[in-house]
């Protein structure tokens, strides 16, 4: 018993022990915590000065190097030059998928999706160009850069030619190697210089101080004039010329502008005929096409045509081409008959539908004379929208370089028409104001000499009408009459183009066109062919 005692008292004696320990522990850990906590807090710990001077061997440490601005130059450049890689391929990535960004393999064919970019390229640059300015800085880096990017394709349609290579040994041997299609070869560099022509013009009126624009709402605006001239461009400004008119710099100046654009607007146009003549005509318009010209121009037209004496400007006086409709509808007519002509000619079977009693001869003799028609039509109507043919061929044309000539040309050649309607618009403008001039001189020239009034007032409206348009004073107008012809002579064109169509205008008082717009300003003719059907 007394053993047991002393042996429950050690157990007691033991645990009390490891009690005080834990506590004597508790509080060591308690006191190292606040003697941490307190060297925080107190400024003169050495802890802080250790620290302190961490900090300043930082402090000695160089500071970073200052970049220059050559670097900063170059950095952006990088950063631009990698942007436009970027849009570059998303351009071309919607070309090779046809503008179906679906995936799903109903785009279009390379040649029209191509022939769509370079439209829709010159719609969004020059759309803006609504006045005789020089291209925004921004617009004309974008308009090089774009066209060269799409004209690059061309680099890689090639063909193979004959070439000469001068072995080790001094022999000559004749090699294949390749070189660009000849069309191309030659049709691209001559539209790079058109398209230099067209923007280099519109740098020349960079200084010039003679005329400016206004709004058509503007208080500085003729407004009668304004609607009786340009009714179906209203959103074009007004340009405005002193009160005296131009002076003869000024004139001289714009008209060998209006020459030299001529000159380019003639070039467009013969390169995009010759390339719209050589593209494949589709199938699907040929099924189209009626059995016999006859069929396709009208019992009226067939016989003017197939008259023994024909003359196309007495054929055209004939016609009514009252409004651009018409004038479309005849040259579709007159095309359909070219190609059925044509057909008959070349066609062997005599048995087929398409064999007819007329004589090879005569058939000929027809194709020549609708073809002369469709020639006076395309040089006094330059503005008019493409023809089915057309249309049908630039939509089923599957030749990439083809399609690239017909839509540079296409473009620049309604740039060209742009520039050159604008010139007009001042042209106008400084006839109006010497007209006005010339009409104060003539009643002033009446008070000094009243017996001589009303000859003055006769001759003055005769030949000053103030009604008279642009349209009327170029020749294009048949409300004038003869009269009007009369006044183009201090503003005929020197070039032979505007000669040749005046002297064949005489002949055609009442061919008009109500509208006469380039491509740009025809939202229609911009569109893609697929969308125009």
């Amino acid at each position: 018993m007394v053993r047991a005692g002393e042996q429950e008292q050690e157990g007691y004696r033991s645990k009390l022990f490891n009690f005080r320990g834990m506590f004597e522990n508790t509080g060591r850990h308690a006191k190292s915590l606040s003697v941490e906590s307190a060297s925080i807090l107190d400024p003169t710990s050495p802890i802080e000065d250790a620290s302190a001077s961490s900090k300043n061997q930082g402090s000695n440490v160089p500071k970073a190097r200052v970049i220059s601005k050559e670097e900063i130059a170059a950095k952006e450049a990088k950063e631009r030059l990698l942007q436009e890689m970027e849009q570059m391929k998303e351009r071309f990535a919607k070309l090779l998928l046809g503008e179906d960004m679906s995936g799903g393999g109903k785009g279009v064919s390379s040649a029209l999706a191509l022939s769509n970019a370079f439209t829709n390229l010159a719609a969004s640059i020059f759309g803006e160009q609504r006045r005789l300015e020089p291209m925004a800085a921004e617009r004309k880096s974008r308009w090089r850069k774009e066209i060269d990017w799409l004209l690059s394709v061309t680099d890689y349609i090639v063909e193979m030619v004959p070439s000469q290579q001068k072995s080790k040994d001094g022999s000559q041997m004749e090699i294949m190697t390749t070189r660009q299609r000849s069309d191309l070869l030659m049709n691209i560099p001559a539209l790079h210089k058109l398209d230099a022509m067209l923007i280099d013009c519109l740098e020349n009126f960079k200084d010039q101080n003679e005329f400016y624009y206004v709004s058509k709402d503007s208080e500085d605006s003729d407004n009668g004039n304004a609607k009786s001239k340009n009714d179906d461009k209203w959103w074009l400004p007004t340009p405005k010329v002193p009160a005296e008119g131009l002076s003869d710099i000024a004139r001289k100046f714009l008209q060998y502008q209006k020459d030299s654009v001529n000159q380019v607007l003639k070039a467009a146009m013969a390169i995009n005929a010759q390339v719209l003549t050589e593209m494949e005509i589709p199938e699907s318009y040929i099924e189209s096409l009626p059995k016999n010209g006859r069929a396709s121009l009208g019992d009226s037209i067939y016989r003017s045509i197939t008259v023994e004496f024909f003359d196309p400007d007495q054929f055209l006086s004939t016609i009514d081409l009252s409004s651009e409709h018409k004038i479309l509808d005849l040259k579709n007519k007159i095309e359909a008959s070219i190609v059925i002509w044509k057909r008959k000619m070349h066609q062997k079977d005599s048995k087929s539908a398409w064999s007819s009693a007329v004589s090879l001869e005569k058939r000929e003799l027809f194709e020549e004379r609708a073809e002369t028609i469709l020639l006076l039509l395309k040089h006094r109507f330059p503005g008019i929208p493409q023809s089915a043919l057309d249309i049908s061929k630039i939509q089923f044309n599957r030749d990439v370089g083809q399609a690239v000539l017909e839509s540079y040309s296409r473009i620049l050649e309604s740039l060209a028409f742009t520039v050159l309607s604008r010139i007009d618009d001042v042209l106008q403008a400084d006839y109006q104001a010497q007209n006005s001039v010339g009409r104060r001189s003539n009643a002033r020239s009446s008070v000094s000499k009243p017996s001589s009034r009303e000859e003055v007032i006769d001759k003055g409206s005769v030949e000053t009408p103030g009604s008279m348009t642009l349209l009327d004073f170029m020749g294009w107008g048949g409300d004038q009459g003869e009269a009007v012809l009369t006044k183009k002579e201090s503003f005929a064109a020197t070039n032979d183009f505007y000669k040749e169509l005046d002297s064949k205008q005489q002949k055609l008082q009442n061919v008009v066109t109500n509208k006469k717009v380039s491509y740009l300003e025809n939202l229609s003719v911009m569109r893609s062919p697929t969308s125009r059907h």
